[in-house]
């Protein structure tokens, strides 16, 4: 038997010698020869489960390069696997430097000010802020393999952490409390990251779908500017949900009493300024420096402002303190035991999972830009043993940030480097800058954070949803009015749900065609797609276009028959000859399950009651071998099965049209 595959229009010619010739009964036009399926070998079963291991999981062999190495050579090799650094290393030298150093002072202008923003978005002390730039940048320098990506505090994981901590313990009445369950948690996301890196699962992540994160990004802007206006407004008492009902009655009701004009006046100049260096850093991708420093220059014009007016002094809120010093230990702090043990477990995972598919959605298109390999397992291992050493050292969960990893791509980054060097700026800044910050005014890190996520909203992205696939859109809109409405964690919750009920509906229902033959070819198309095809009289031809498995067979059959039943309908009121072959184009149909087999056998049945006789055509190599283990193609009969759907038609009697 031959096992080659051809199209249906027969551009890859095959040797006519390994064909089969049937006989007259079967070849009613008397042509020379009908191409007949071929059966593929069976498969060692170890061989089987150890591909399908390695295509899961390991997407190949990755022990290959370490075969006909030495035991200095295997060890060099291991070295690089888990420490990139090690490998780039070699090769590097003071030109590439100067791209990272640039790059490197780039991105710690910027993160800075973003850093002690972020960290009251998760209502922690602005040092924390500060501690995670400094060391999980350092280790993700050594461990990551992406040459692009910024590392520290990102807004939407702040504002997760920070609502599902407040959730458990208030952070103004127990603040101790809070800040223990802070790291508790980035030691379970770190945990989570690293598990899921190291046991190479990554593909996990990919079932919250684009769509979903688009709407869930962009719901969550929305929501981390809402919470800013307390600092652009000054108010003192502001509502602890997230959701725009309870923030907007909280602004409006203390609109007489609780707003600052001095604070306004701050907090909304340096925006707009803020917003026009970013619009300057779009126009001219050469200026891209202008909105980098752009958050520096705020945080020193206003410091210096409210220095020499005494504006703290007229309801204006300041930074006041930042503790001097590097990271102190927290290892004693984390919960391995009680009452929090189980929150900090779930808030870390849900933390995780989010900081975990930004990171690497980020790291993807920056080495997609560059065109270089990044290896999404060893993202994860990085992004995991960074977070755990951070939960040691006072930080909280820190990932990929789009914003600084953006500057840092312009700013010409060669390496991870450009990680360290920032790192460097924040300890230096630790040891020597904290108390600048004292009289820097609340107003403008909230103006800081309203221009770093106004980058989040993709309206781009959710009019491509719509042009393109209607409950992509759906999915979107779900997730983002689940934020803007509800809580951060509801809106994540609904994107998740709409992800998989995406994946499910589409597993449960695929879509099947009736295909018709193009004049003058031997291809069969979607009727629907191609107008100009037309129906074969007494066949109806019909593309299953997915797998069959238990969860869809009984509808695939069910359609199958449905299909059949509206044809017979129409030609019955036409007056034309019944339909008497029910050909089933197979190539689509990757697999089949026992469920899908024994759909085919009931199939069969109704079909030999109705006098229809069933024909498959080109099924796959794991089909076929499924087809004849179990027997059904014994039942439909080998001769039945065919390489194409033009063979199967070649093999019914020719009816005449009236």
């Amino acid at each position: 038997m031959n096992s080659d595959v051809t199209d249906e229009a027969g551009t890859k010619e095959m040797d006519t010698s390994m064909c089969m010739s049937p006989s007259q009964d079967h070849n009613p036009e008397n042509l020379p020869y009908v191409h007949k399926v071929g059966v593929p070998r069976r498969q060692n079963l170890l061989k089987q489960f150890t591909a399908t291991v390695n295509e899961t999981f390991f997407v190949g062999n990755p022990f290959r390069p370490f075969k006909g190495q030495s035991r200095l050579g295997k060890f060099v090799l291991a070295l690089q696997a888990v420490f990139p650094i090690v490998s780039w290393g070699k090769d590097y030298n003071l030109a590439r430097f100067k791209g990272d150093l640039i790059a490197g002072l780039t991105i710690a202008s910027l993160c800075i000010p973003q850093d002690i923003g972020y960290a009251k978005l998760a209502n922690l002390p602005p040092q924390n802020g500060l501690y995670s730039s400094f060391v999980p940048p350092l280790i993700y320098a050594f461990m990551g393999s992406s040459r692009d990506i910024a590392i520290g505090p990102v807004a939407v994981v702040s504002l997760l952490l920070g609502s599902l901590l407040q959730n458990e313990i208030d952070p103004v009445k127990d603040t101790l409390e809070y800040r223990r369950l802070a790291f508790t948690a980035t030691f379970f996301a770190g945990i989570t990251q690293f598990t899921l890196g190291f046991f190479r699962l990554g593909f996990l992540i990919d079932f919250l779908s684009h769509a979903a994160i688009v709407g869930f990004m962009g719901g969550a802007a929305i929501t981390i500017a809402l919470q800013q206006l307390k600092g652009l407004l000054g108010i003192s008492n502001f509502t602890r949900k997230t959701d725009i009902v309870s923030v907007m009655r909280s602004v409006w009701g203390t609109i007489h009493h609780g707003w600052n004009w001095q604070t306004m006046a701050i907090g909304i100049s340096f925006l707009a300024f803020l917003l026009l260096a970013k619009h300057i850093g779009k126009k001219n991708k050469k200026l891209f420096w202008v909105p980098a420093i752009a958050p520096v220059v705020c945080v020193i014009l206003s410091t210096f402002l409210v220095y020499i007016t005494h504006a703290d002094k007229h309801g204006v809120q300041i930074v006041r303190h930042i503790k001097k010093g590097i990271n102190p230990p927290s290892f004693k702090e984390i919960y391995f035991t009680g009452k929090y043990f189980g929150k900090g477990f779930r808030i870390g995972v849900l933390s995780g999972m989010i900081g975990l598919t930004e990171a690497i959605a980020i790291g993807r298109t920056f080495a997609a830009v560059k065109d270089y390999h990044l290896d999404g397992n060893k993202e994860m291992v990085a992004l995991g043993t960074m977070n755990v050493a951070g939960s040691m050292t006072s930080c909280y969960v820190a990932t990929g940030s789009f914003s600084r990893s953006a500057v840092n791509f312009m700013a010409g980054c060669n390496t991870a480097m450009s990680n360290i060097v920032m790192s460097c700026v924040v300890f230096f800044t630790l040891e020597f800058m904290t108390s600048l910050f004292k009289y820097t005014p609340n107003a403008i890190l909230a103006s800081i954070i309203i221009s770093a996520v106004v980058g989040l909203i993709d309206v781009e992205a959710v009019s491509l949803l719509w042009k393109i696939d209607k409950f992509d859109f759906v999915a979107c809109m779900g997730a983002f009015f689940g934020v803007i409405f509800v809580s951060v964690e509801i809106g994540l919750l609904i994107a998740v749900s709409i992800s998989f009920a995406k994946i499910l509906l589409q597993v449960t229902r695929p879509r099947t065609a009736l295909l018709g033959n193009l004049p003058g070819t031997a291809v069969y198309r979607n009727i629907l797609q191609y107008p100009e095809a037309k129906k074969v009289p007494g066949i109806l031809i019909v593309r299953v276009d997915s797998a069959i498995y238990f969860s869809n067979s009984n509808y695939i059959k069910e359609r199958i028959l449905r299909w059949l039943t509206d044809e017979e309908e129409q030609l019955k009121k036409k007056g034309l000859p019944a339909i008497q072959y029910l050909v089933v184009e197979m190539s689509p149909i990757t697999d089949i399950d026992t469920s899908g087999i024994h759909a085919f056998e009931e199939l069969y049945r109704s079909l030999q009651k109705r006098d229809v006789q069933l024909l498959l055509a080109n099924p796959g190599p794991v089909v076929v071998n499924k087809l004849h283990a179990s027997k059904i193609a014994t039942l439909i009969g080998e001769s039945k099965i065919f390489l194409s759907v033009a063979d199967a038609v070649r093999y019914v009697p020719k009816t005449e049209e009236p």
